[in-house]
């Protein structure tokens, strides 16, 4: 029993410390970064395919 009493308030202590909006602000922060990281990767891929394309002939 104390057991479970001690996780619920380290929840709340934890959910209380961080405002929504800091933790919804990171959520979009961490999206766009990784968003960025596919777009570049998949330009990266095309770009090589058609460089390997045109070197062939």
């Amino acid at each position: 029993m104390k057991n479970i009493i001690n996780r619920i308030l380290v929840l709340c202590l934890v959910l209380f410390s961080f405002t929504s909006c800091e933790a919804i602000g990171d959520i979009f922060k961490a999206g766009m970064g990784f968003g960025i990281f596919i777009v570049i990767t998949i330009i990266a891929v095309i770009i090589y395919v058609i460089s390997k394309m045109l070197g062939k002939k």
